[in-house]
């Protein structure tokens, strides 16, 4: 009790916009907490941790036959798109490559303006991906370029990325995920951000779900999609994704010097020795997996900019008052 009482006043005191926390210990259940008016059922958008979804969900398509492998090129999913005259780059370009953040793109800085104002996000990603970029050097995109996921999901599939999503990973979860969410203005779209309490997975015009951000969870959900990692794809005597797409997306496959951090395949790598690995979404998301410490941590956050570091409150705090712990 004096663990979490600390642990309260800490999250009070220093990480002011949480709404959310779930602590698991080998399946077991720490520390569950909630803040600003939430509770248990509020849903929150958990922005860049929808990338590590829909990683799951590509391993998922794998496991079923859908997707042959990462190796396959990426315009193999859009034989309708045509590429223009003399680009070879976005030729070679694989499922890997963007799995990877490796692949190169055509701007310096995102064009947010006139990709949220296109009518097809998929294809507008498409029609910067490529260009002059070095192939294989570490460049994360938080928006333009991860919807290309969605497009290859869906064209994999013949599903859209939620129905799938729906039938092979939420259902068997008890994840209950709302309809989509489609903005008609930028208004619309700036009052989700600064929402409470949003259901659903937000798509474009085109009724494609986004793969970078855009989708609602519980902290209860996200502390699910840890402990389903953690115990190798397995929930409930079920396999919902195979133990090698895990252990293959949650090792390093690239470094991000800027952060100081490794990369997989759509999820961070934290320690390599223990095993530790976070879908991490702006505004202070996180969903952080320890295998050595057999700990999840799922934190969910109402919007600012620039929240403080969960990375640091969990492995400062979290972890030394719960390895050992016991009630």
């Amino acid at each position: 009790m004096i663990l979490k009482t600390k642990l309260d006043r800490i999250m009070n005191n220093s990480y002011s916009n949480i709404g959310g926390m779930l602590v698991l210990k080998n399946g077991e259940v720490q520390y569950e907490n909630y803040l600003n008016q939430c509770t248990a059922a509020t849903t929150f958008h958990v922005f860049s941790v929808t990338k590590s979804i829909i990683s799951i969900l590509i391993g998922i398509a794998i496991d079923k036959g859908h997707i042959k492998s990462v190796e396959q090129r990426v315009l193999e999913f859009f034989p309708e798109y045509g590429v223009k005259r003399g680009e070879k780059t976005i030729q070679n370009i694989s499922l890997k490559d963007m799995l990877t953040m490796t692949a190169p793109y055509k701007y310096k800085a995102e064009p947010y303006a006139e990709y949220f104002a296109s009518d097809n996000w998929v294809y507008s990603s498409l029609d910067l991906l490529g260009g002059k970029g070095k192939m294989g050097e570490f460049r994360y995109t938080p928006i333009i370029g991860p919807d290309i996921f969605s497009g290859i999901l869906v064209n994999a599939t013949g599903q859209s990325v939620r129905d799938f999503a729906q039938k092979y990973l939420f259902n068997p979860l008890e994840i209950p995920i709302g309809n989509n969410v489609v903005f008609h203005n930028k208004e619309e779209q700036m009052a989700f951000y600064n929402a409470k309490n949003i259901k659903g997975w937000v798509a474009g015009k085109t009724g494609v779900n986004t793969a970078g951000w855009g989708l609602n969870l519980t902290t209860e959900a996200m502390a699910k999609i840890g402990q389903l990692y953690l115990d190798a794809g397995i929930w409930r005597g079920k396999q919902i994704v195979s133990s090698n797409w895990i252990m293959e997306s949650t090792k390093e496959h690239i470094r991000c010097n800027q952060l100081r951090l490794s990369y997989g395949y759509l999820w961070w790598i934290i320690n390599e020795k223990e095993h530790a690995y976070a879908a991490m979404g702006d505004g202070g998301n996180i969903i952080y997996v320890n295998a050595k410490k057999q700990m999840v941590t799922a934190i969910a956050s109402l919007f600012i900019p620039k929240a403080k570091d969960r990375l640091k409150l969990i492995k400062d705090y979290i972890e030394p008052m719960f390895e050992n712990y016991e009630e």
